[in-house]
């Protein structure tokens, strides 16, 4: 990434404060992107797509960065009663959060492009692997809209799978509307008082009066609070305890006469991020629900349909994570290229880029892996039913690092902006805020780590697949040094069996220390194999060394104590930290020192 630098000569007093991201086209300065569109997009639908990318990435850098940062200090009001008396509450919203929800949902119909055909221009639904381009490059400035965005584009997933004819027609073309006037937004209501993971405990009743499904009971935790179409769990009355008792119903927040609804927001809750979009407690009492599938006294299939909503949120969390970070970096990037310290910039200090690397390698990460879950997803959709086994393990396993990387880099690139990242006139301390959300919504680290050794390897066996679709890839690789291929190949049995191991044994304390491995062992091969391919078509092949980094700072014993040479970090960071792109030979003969 290129950055336009003042000789010193010519610098006013101002100068001297390090430059930010703001202003700059986030698809433009993003090669790593831009690259991988090749390998992952088809070529009609890459170049359908680039103008549009592109001007996302302008909005981005520009106006949705200046609308955020208006919408951070201007938050949501719940007011409990209309101007009447009428206890009919309503959030109002800063007009510049209704410019970004009109940039999203409006502009780039991010809610509803893989819903529907025709957004864009293009004669399908979207796929995947584009949608979630929008996500990420979006992300890089709202972390907070992109949780009602998201919502929404699973919640009518959810109505077209399994909701009622009746509900189809009331809301569903809405919520696929990119009209403003005419948009239904969606939302899950799951948490309650006794926490967001253990559902089967779950309070909020729905009783049948008149013909009619009633819902009764509180929500302790609802994102997009006021969204016009809530899909909520409850449990029909006389249904088995626990998990089997569940069933989804669809809410509207109005009726069809205009009156509200039967339940109140009682609260908006004043978090530590994701400032700009409400979440609040709500008490249902007796609000009209259109049930999913003929449920009552008995055993019903709520939280198995649900859980369609949960993997897609895991996923849309490390593109989440995935942009943040990407953001995270650049920040850090600019602020060291234009921030002199002691006669140069701080760029050029060794230790200033070995951080600049310890921040560089988990973004990078992280975005082969959102890029390459999008097409299995993709594949999956489609029936393929290895591509389904591939996913049920991926998406936890991007979940759980990439939202954990996402709190480190972070704080990593305030802390390269030194005492000004610490300023809110700067975004890194929203930055820090909003990555701490990715930890705890749709599965902490340790409920994501427990699905991926208990359920993905235990009961599913997704861990073969995953092993032998990444050993396939690097038989295929064309351009890596044979030595390195039998590395990763090798690293990738050991995480595997090691998975199983844990997952056998029992032995819940190892399931972080079994995820990462499967992580960057999955990871390390994906960087490795995407460097080849890119370099062997004429053009950058950095990835291969990024992949080497993972090799030795995650999966490689290391002895603490040691001082050990590092050369080829340094060698590694001297292209890495450079504009130039990397050779198919120049990568290859390092990873061969």
């Amino acid at each position: 990434m290129e950055v336009q630098i003042k000789s010193r000569e010519d610098r006013e007093l101002e100068d001297w404060v390090a430059a930010d991201c703001h202003g700059l086209n986030f698809f433009d300065i993003d090669s790593s992107l831009q690259d991988l569109l090749k390998i992952y997009l088809p070529d009609d639908l890459r170049e359908h797509m680039i103008p549009v990318f592109r001007n996302l990435g302008d909005v981005a850098g520009n106006r949705l960065d200046e609308l955020a940062r208006i919408c951070e200090t201007h938050l949501p009001v719940l007011h409990a009663r209309d101007a009447r008396g009428r206890n009919r509450d309503w959030i109002e919203y800063h007009p510049a959060f209704r410019e970004m929800e009109k940039i999203a949902y409006g502009d780039f119909g991010i809610h509803c492009m893989s819903r529907k055909e025709g957004v864009h221009g293009w004669p399908t639904k979207v796929p995947p692997m584009a949608k979630y381009v929008f996500q990420y490059l979006f992300t890089q400035s709202e972390f907070g809209l992109m949780c009602p965005v998201s919502l929404t584009d699973t919640s009518s997933m959810l109505l077209e799978r399994y909701g009622p004819e009746i509900a189809k027609e009331k809301f569903l073309t809405r919520m696929r509307s990119q009209d403003m006037e005419e948009l239904y937004r969606g939302a899950q209501f799951m948490t309650e008082k006794i926490g967001g993971s253990e559902v089967a405990n779950l309070a909020v009743t729905a009783r049948q009066e008149n013909g009619e499904w009633r819902l009764y009971g509180d929500k302790w935790f609802c994102s997009s609070t006021d969204a016009e179409v809530c899909l909520v769990l409850a449990r029909p009355e006389g249904a088995p305890k626990g998990n089997s008792g569940l069933a989804i119903f669809a809410v509207p927040r109005d009726l069809e006469n205009g009156e509200r609804n039967n339940y109140r927001i009682v609260r908006l809750k004043d978090k530590m991020g994701t400032k700009s979009m409400a979440s609040g407690e709500i008490i249902f009492n007796g609000a009209l629900g259109y049930a999913f599938g003929d449920v009552g006294a008995k055993p019903n299939p709520g939280l198995k349909q649900m859980m369609d909503q949960v993997s897609m949120s895991r996923l849309s969390h490390g593109v989440r994570a995935a942009g943040m970070m990407r953001r995270c970096l650049n920040e850090a990037l600019v602020a060291a290229k234009t921030r002199d310290v002691f006669g140069e910039a701080i760029i050029n200090k060794p230790l200033l880029r070995r951080q600049l690397l310890k921040l560089m390698v988990p973004t990078e990460q992280v975005l082969s892996m959102v890029m390459h879950v999008a097409s299995v997803l993709h594949k999956a959709e489609g029936g393929d039913q290895d591509a389904k086994r591939l996913n049920r393990i991926l998406t936890p396993l991007v979940k759980f690092r990439a939202c954990r990387d996402n709190v480190t880099v972070a704080t990593g690139a305030l802390e390269i902006r030194g005492g000004n990242g610490f300023i809110e006139d700067w975004v890194n301390s929203r930055l820090v805020r909003d990555a701490h959300t990715g930890l705890l919504w749709e599965g902490t680290s340790n409920i994501n780590a427990l699905d991926i050794t208990t359920r993905a390897v235990a009961k599913t066996g997704a861990h073969e697949d995953l092993a032998e679709d990444l050993k396939k890839k690097l038989e295929q690789a064309d351009g890596l040094p044979g030595q390195f291929v039998g590395e990763l190949s090798g690293l990738v049995d050991r995480a595997k069996k090691f998975a199983e191991e844990i997952a056998a044994s029992g032995n819940e304390t190892k399931a972080r220390q079994a995820s990462n491995a499967l992580y960057h062992a999955t990871t390390a091969t994906l960087l490795a194999t995407e460097g080849a391919a890119l370099g062997k078509a004429g053009g950058d092949a950095r990835r291969m060394l990024l992949s080497r980094l993972v090799v030795d700072t995650k999966l490689r014993p290391t002895d603490p104590l040691s001082n050990g040479d590092g050369q080829f970090e340094i060698e590694a960071g001297n292209y890495l930290l450079g504009d130039s792109p990397v050779t198919l030979d120049a990568a290859a003969d390092l990873l061969r020192k």
